[in-house]
């Protein structure tokens, strides 16, 4: 299950939606409200050209840490349904539905629940106000389809409604999508010009021609296609246990010294990555305070996250159940 929470950058700025607004990084637009969408601003815009077409936009620039302190309440309301949530970006998190959907009674009822569960989270935080029709969820057996299903990819005419698609039925549910879903702009430019227009124009082709022609691209792009997980499961054996850990004496009780631990260990991390000849993926981030109490949150990079990122991850995790943190750890995951 994917839950994917709209204009997070801009509910997070605490500006109300119905007011034109843009985030920005590098003068390009990266997140537009509502009402901006409605003047013509998108997403790729120039500064300048988006506040031509909109003269009223509020532009914003981006804030990543407010944006991740904010989706803690949102993570913390789908933490109650499933203790394993991984954050893909502040916005977007997912989680494996086999274990809670029977609890629940089924997929949807599930999906149903957890949206209205962040649907409260988000009224209570500290997001903008505005007409925000709520998060969007789908469901799929894999992320890849699962976050296609969440976005409405294929047009699904079903409001904000859950969008499930049943077991099995994956690739099924990819195959009239078009192959600029995946996302790899040099990739589906080829081909686009091939023929290969749909995904699954793509999963019918020879996965060793794909291989040949593109590398590993055209292999991960073929597995997605099918309605397979990005990269095969790994089955070398596992390293040596890469976590690094800091213990704080006296505790930390303001959040520039976490911080500063966390990029620290972040460094640490990445050097013992560097030196087993590995990229990290997915790190598990957690926090523990004087009197025993802990926090555990799980990121998730569709790239390799370098030490700056992992340290970013864990200088946001400022939600603790107390004031004061004792130690922090990073785990590759």
């Amino acid at each position: 299950m994917v839950v994917w929470c709209p204009d997070w950058p801009v509910l997070a700025a605490g500006v109300p939606l119905d007011v034109p607004s843009a985030v920005v990084v590098a003068n390009r637009v990266v997140a537009t409200s509502p009402a901006a969408r409605a003047d013509g601003v998108q997403r790729g815009l120039r500064r300048r050209e988006a506040q031509a077409r909109c003269p009223g936009l509020q532009v914003l620039e981006r804030d990543e840490a407010r944006e991740a302190r904010v989706f803690e309440p949102v993570v913390a309301a789908v933490e109650s349904f499933c203790p394993r949530i991984e954050i893909t970006r502040p916005g977007v998190c997912a989680f494996p539905t086999r274990g809670p959907s029977r609890y629940f009674g089924g997929d949807e009822a599930l999906a149903v629940r957890v949206q209205r569960a962040v649907a409260a989270a988000v009224d209570e935080s500290t997001a903008g106000d505005g007409p925000w029709d709520g998060c969007r969820v789908g469901v799929a057996d894999g992320p890849f389809a699962a976050a296609l299903a969440a976005r409405r990819i294929d047009g699904h005419d079903g409001g904000t409604a859950p969008l499930v698609v049943p077991p099995g039925g994956t690739a099924e549910f990819l195959s009239p999508l078009p192959v600029t879903t995946l996302d790899r702009p040099a990739l589906t430019d080829v081909l686009v010009r091939l023929g290969i227009r749909t995904l699954g124009d793509l999963a019918g082709l020879s996965r060793a021609d794909l291989v040949g022609r593109f590398g590993w691209e055209g292999e991960a792009a073929h597995r997605l296609a099918g309605g397979l997980d990005e990269r095969p499961p790994a089955t070398r054996p596992p390293p040596a246990d890469l976590s690094v850990t800091a213990e704080l004496d006296p505790p930390a009780d303001r959040v520039d010294a976490a911080a500063f631990a966390a990029k620290s260990l972040a460094d640490r991390f990445h050097e013992g990555l560097s030196a087993e000849g590995l990229a990290c993926v997915r790190v598990s981030i957690e926090a523990e305070t004087e009197h025993g109490e802990r926090l555990e949150r799980l990121w998730r990079h569709e790239g390799a996250l370098g030490a700056a990122a992992i340290g970013d991850r864990g200088a946001s995790r400022r939600c603790l159940p107390r004031p004061r943190s004792q130690r922090f750890r990073l785990c590759p995951r």
